[in-house]
Order: C-alpha cells, then sequence, then structure tokens
C-alpha cells in the first residue's frame, strides 16, 4: 500500500509539472496574442483597407467610372468567362480523379496523386512558358496551328487552358481525403442490391461528398479569377481583349493611374473576402460530415 501511495504521489506531481509546464503566464500569453495580431494587421488587415480607401480615394462617381470604363469591363467579362470554363472542368476532373483514387485500386494511383499535385510545385509562370512553347508561333504545334488559323496563345483559349492547369487540383484535393474517410461501404452494398454504377455514384457517393465539392469549386474559383503568372505569360497583355482583371491592375498601375488601379483591385479584395467567409462556413460543414461518417 505504502509502494502504491507512493506511485499515486509521484504521478500527481508529474501531472502537476506537465500542467505548468503547458500552462504559460498571462504575461506571456497576452504578448504571444498581441504579436499574432500585430502580424496579421501588419500583412493582411493593413493592405487591405489601404486597398479600399485608395479605391474610394476620389470618391464614389470616381469609383464607379473606374469599374465600368470599356478596357475594365472587357477585362471583368473575360475574368468570368475564363473562370467559368475552367472551373467546371476542373470540377468534373476533380471529381472522378478523387472518385478513381479513393474509392478504387488500380497501377499508377501514385502517380496520379503526384500530376494532381504538380501545379503546386510549379511556378504558374513556368507552366504559362511551356504553353508558350507548345502552342506559340515557334513551338511544337505553332506553325501547324497558324495555318489552320487557330489561336491559343495571345488568345481566350491560352488563358482558359494556363487557368485550367493552375486550378486543377482544388476540388480534387478537396474531395480524396473526404472520400478516403467514408470508405466504401456504402457503394458496395449499393451494388449488392442491384444499383449501377452510375445510380451507386448519384445517389450515394455524390450526396456524401456534396459540401466538400462545394468548398473544392469556391477555392478553385478564387484563384482562377486572381490567377496571375500564368495568364500574364500567354496573354499578350492585349488591352481590351487579353487582360483578365489581374493583368488590368497591373497595367493601371504602371500608368500611374492608381485609383482606377485600386478601384479594379478592390473587386478582387471582395472575391478574396467572399472566398473566405464561404469557406469558413463550407469548412464547418466538410468537418462536420467526415466527423459523422467516421463515427
Amino acid at each position: 500500500m505504502q509502494n502504491q501511495s507512493l506511485s499515486l504521489d509521484r504521478f500527481s506531481v508529474g501531472a502537476g509539472a506537465a500542467r505548468n509546464a503547458l500552462t504559460e503566464s498571462a504575461a506571456v500569453r497576452w504578448l504571444l496574442t498581441g504579436l499574432a495580431l500585430a502580424f496579421l494587421a501588419l500583412i493582411l488587415v493593413i493592405p487591405l483597407v489601404a486597398v479600399f480607401t485608395q479605391a474610394l480615394d476620389k470618391g464614389l462617381d470616381a469609383y464607379w467610372a473606374a469599374i465600368t470604363e470599356p478596357d475594365a469591363m472587357s477585362a471583368i467579362r473575360l475574368t468570368l468567362l475564363t473562370a467559368a470554363i475552367s472551373v467546371p472542368l476542373n470540377l468534373v476532373f476533380g471529381v472522378a480523379a478523387a472518385w478513381a483514387i479513393a474509392k478504387s485500386k488500380f497501377r499508377g494511383k501514385s502517380l496520379l496523386i503526384t500530376l494532381i499535385d504538380l501545379p503546386f510545385s510549379v511556378s504558374p509562370v513556368i507552366s504559362g512558358l511551356i504553353y508558350v512553347l507548345i502552342f506559340g508561333l515557334q513551338g511544337w504545334f505553332g506553325p501547324w496551328l497558324a495555318e489552320h488559323d487557330i489561336k491559343i496563345i495571345f488568345a481566350i483559349p491560352g488563358l482558359v487552358l494556363a487557368t485550367i492547369f493552375v486550378t486543377f487540383p482544388f476540388v480534387a484535393r478537396e474531395l480524396i481525403p473526404l472520400m478516403q474517410a467514408q470508405g466504401t461501404e456504402e457503394e458496395e452494398a449499393a451494388l449488392v442490391l442491384g444499383a449501377s454504377g452510375w445510380q451507386t455514384f448519384f445517389r450515394v457517393t455524390l450526396p456524401n461528398v456534396i459540401w466538400g465539392i462545394l468548398y473544392g469549386v469556391i477555392l478553385c474559383n478564387a484563384r482562377a479569377m486572381g490567377e496571375f503568372g500564368a495568364v500574364s505569360v500567354v496573354s499578350g497583355h492585349i488591352r481590351g481583349l487579353t487582360n483578365t482583371m489581374p493583368l488590368h491592375v497591373e497595367i493601371l498601375y504602371n500608368e500611374y493611374n492608381f485609383a482606377a488601379a485600386f478601384a479594379v483591385a478592390s473587386l478582387l479584395a471582395l472575391l478574396a473576402l467572399f472566398t473566405l467567409a464561404a469557406k469558413t462556413l463550407l469548412g464547418k460543414k466538410v468537418r462536420q460530415e467526415a466527423q459523422t461518417t467516421t463515427k
């Protein structure tokens, strides 16, 4: 009994020491919190406030004129068009790739996962340059494309291809861990009960990952509309024709038209804030779905 009580005393002392080691003093906690908030204010809040302050510096009339100017409207339409084409294509690819990786066993699965992560490790400028080397006038297919009067580089198809490349991991990367956590039991049960492959997908698999799909689509759309490096290489900077919103902001800023540049930039900032809010709400739904599945 004496040895047992001694062991309990030692355990209590050790637990108390562990709690003391993990619990910082109030001064340290306040210092760390203050440093974190100061860093966020310096890196995120102050630049965001500066964008809207500069955008509205000359009044609402000047702000409205800047974003409704013909070149600005062309950039907005082109940005929306590029996102409207690339996001659905990435949605189809992401769902198909995640379903194959999470629900099936096949040779080359590791290679497919590596290829999905490729845009995260390749600079967007390099990816745009690759498209120029392939589809440009001096590229591999350039003479054939010129002969058949097909324009890819310095045209909308090039912008779409570059945007697809830099954004295609987002949907797949959100769905793969979610589908893996759900397992294959429900799909196998549906097949045993006589459901076809398409019926299993639309009635079992898809409803279980709908929040993850929306989460990935929001991230994909935000990156598509804000992409600069890849589209800058393949666009040719043709004003009113191949300039997206980020490229139009750069041109206005280089022309010292700061009010107009910040006005267009504020639209991208509003998109970022909306994306952040939607991402936070959908992230909670995705985590709740994953927790419900694993229970």
